[in-house]
């Protein structure tokens, strides 16, 4: 019998950087006086705050709620109010080194002369994103910018070498996640399980990219039990069955 059921955010809960929708809201709100509920993603706490939380509204039980923004680096509780628990933040060397590689990348492969939405390099303390059309990209224009993730899988390659000691993962629809090697979401997850006082063999875990090289298919790895969603809507889909058979 599970414990806690653990979702990545965008993808999965929601569209890229949009709020999780009504129905999606009650699905989750629902579920938080079933079992206890994490949301992990390599998105910063603020994201956590527009999209998930103030649509949640009254009817969650937030003390069951557990917030790991950055891939699991951070973790928030409820506590009469929202309280971060830890952070595992990189240093200014560490921050620098990784921003000035990135940027010297996006440079060669001219995705700096390309529109964007914001900034495509994001500092989070804990990780730093790359993010191919910006932060504040529309949905449709981030699906059509790197479906077959040939661009990322470029940033990844030419990165890689740059930085030893770190991964670059890709993630969300325009993502890459740069992390202190060994610090990904299965890492956030056995954190978790400890925070929790939960063994990992508790947990269930969902997410839209468990493929190999995917930002969630180190949970997998970590030796929890997952389900690989396609989409906002199939992750509907299966709560609303372990809802009713709960």
């Amino acid at each position: 019998m599970k414990r806690l059921v653990a979702f990545d955010l965008d993808g999965t809960l929601a569209e890229s950087k949009q709020a999780v929708d009504a129905e999606m809201a009650s699905l989750l709100a629902r579920l938080t006086h079933r079992l206890s509920v994490a949301v992990i993603s390599g998105g910063d706490w603020p994201q956590f705050e527009v999209q998930l939380l103030a649509q949640l509204g009254k009817d969650a039980n937030l003390t069951r709620l557990f917030l790991m923004p950055t891939s699991g680096t951070k973790l928030y509780r409820y506590k009469d109010i929202w309280r971060q628990i830890y952070a595992d933040a990189l240093s200014e060397s560490e921050r620098h080194k990784i921003v000035g590689s990135l940027e010297a990348i996006v440079a060669a492969l001219g995705f700096a002369q390309e529109r964007s939405w914001g900034a495509r390099i994001e500092d989070r303390g804990t990780q730093i994103t790359f993010s191919g059309l910006g932060q504040e990209a529309p949905p449709a224009a981030k699906l059509a910018w790197d479906p077959t993730f040939a661009k990322r899988q470029k940033v990844q390659a030419m990165l890689t070498p740059l930085i030893p000691g770190f991964v670059v993962r890709i993630g969300g629809s325009t993502s890459v996640d740069i992390t202190r090697e060994g610090v990904d979401k299965g890492y956030g997850i056995t954190r978790l399980a400890k925070a929790a006082d939960l063994a990992l063999s508790d947990i269930l875990f969902m997410g839209d990219a468990l493929y190999p090289g995917g930002n969630d298919y180190a949970v997998r790895g970590a030796g929890v039990d997952c389900i690989a969603v396609r989409d906002v809507e199939e992750t509907k889909h299966i709560l609303e069955a372990v809802l009713l058979c709960g």
